[in-house]
């Protein structure tokens, strides 16, 4: 009995998907991919391009030889300079990588690990970061054919990986990636939040338990800094979309990364008075503002309903003083509820005397605006109707960054 190979079968009740690959890649292996008797049962198989044996197709293993056929065609390096089931000690316990692609000069030394093996990606990238920790490998790719993640270790910090938004050619080395300038645009498609179903809450979580709680500053300040300065950033580029985004770390040294932050914190300063004090600065440590910093860098902080920043400054309030004066914060779906049932119009007024980080008073202001189509009378609107009011001196500050 002769099976015919439809990859699109082949994969239909498989977490591992083709969808990254590129027509070439994936006519690769259906044309490769034949039948063979295996127990009395037909079977479908693959001569492997690294190892050059018969391998029996899974769909892990067809991902796999697409991925490798992906490594040839778009980044020029060679079978020669790859294994598969590459071996990684844990003491005596030993791992197989599914492909390593070795250093140019040292074809002893790991250069890149791509992981196919978990099709999740929280499974598929502890894995990868503890292959990659093990072998003090620079460059790690988790993807199930349908994703695909870039992520650079950081060797000042072996256990903290920055994402990256691919991995050098042959011809190219690592900091020629890192040196990529990005547009508003760029970060737009590459979006954490978004590709990895995360929240900015999450983010900070885990910087605070790797990085912040060692660093010796106040949590809610640096972050609360940082943000500010990325909002300035987005802002910045939005307006002027050949804008390269400064809050990114293409590169530089930790001490001169830290001045250019600086200097961005100073310039939001000015644009936004009122909020931090003009001797304000950055005090945390160059090397974790920079771990800190690639870590947000590629989280578009703007959206239509602010739902990002008040989850992240819910969280952060919460851990200072959320219950201590009695405040909380509502869900963003109750107040898009409560709007929508006072129906608020442009000649009422509103006001919110415990305004928080001013969740109801912004979003009755999204919710009149869709009726004025003159930016001015929109602008009139805010300045003559909607008020708040708190008394916690950090929270009025999340109000304004906000109200701007």
């Amino acid at each position: 009995m002769i099976k015919i190979f439809t990859l699109e079968t082949f994969l239909s009740d498989s977490t591992h998907k083709s969808t990254i690959f590129s027509p070439a890649q994936i006519n690769f292996l259906k044309s490769n991919a034949y039948t063979k008797i295996s127990r009395g049962k037909p079977k479908f198989f693959i001569k492997c391009l690294v190892r050059g044996k018969e391998i029996r197709l899974t769909p892990e293993e067809a991902v796999r030889q697409m991925f490798i056929r992906k490594l040839i065609d778009d980044y020029g390096y060679s079978t020669a300079q790859m294994a598969v089931e590459h071996p990684i000690h844990f003491g005596r316990e030993i791992k197989r990588a599914d492909i390593v692609i070795f250093e140019p000069n040292n074809p002893t030394v790991e250069y890149i690990i791509v992981e196919v093996k978990k099709p999740k990606l929280k499974d598929g990238e502890e894995q990868l970061k503890s292959y990659c920790n093990a072998t003090l490998t620079p460059i790690g790719v988790w993807t199930n054919g349908e994703k695909i993640f870039f992520y650079h270790r950081i060797y000042k910090d072996k256990n903290y990986f920055e994402d990256i938004p691919d991995i050098p050619r042959a011809n190219q080395k690592l900091k020629d990636i890192l040196c990529e300038r990005r547009t508003i645009d760029d970060l737009i498609k590459e979006d954490k939040l978004l590709r990895e179903n995360k929240t900015l809450s999450d983010l900070i979580c885990e910087l605070e338990n790797e990085i912040l709680a060692h660093s010796g500053v106040d949590v809610f300040e640096e972050v609360f800094k940082l943000i500010y300065t990325k909002l300035y950033d987005e802002m910045m580029s939005i307006r002027d979309k050949n804008r390269f985004l400064e809050f990114w770390n293409y590169g530089e040294s930790d001490l001169q990364f830290k001045e250019t932050i600086q200097q961005l914190f100073d310039k939001a300063k000015k644009k936004w008075s009122g909020i931090f004090a003009d001797e304000d600065k950055i005090k945390l440590k160059p090397s974790h503002l920079a771990i800190c910093v690639s870590s947000l860098q590629n989280v578009k902080l703007f959206n239509s309903n602010l739902d990002v920043i008040d989850d992240t400054f819910e969280y952060l309030m919460s851990k200072l003083q959320k219950g201590e004066k009695g405040q909380f914060f509502t869900p963003r779906y109750v107040i898009d509820m409560c709007v929508r049932m006072l129906n608020p119009k442009i000649n009422e007024t509103m006001i919110d005397t415990a305004a928080g980080s001013c969740g109801f008073p912004v979003h009755t202001m999204f919710y009149v605006w869709k009726n004025i189509s003159n930016p001015q009378d929109c602008e009139d609107y805010v300045g003559s109707n909607i008020f708040a009011i708190d008394f916690d001196e950090k929270t009025i500050c999340v109000t304004k960054i906000i109200g701007e």
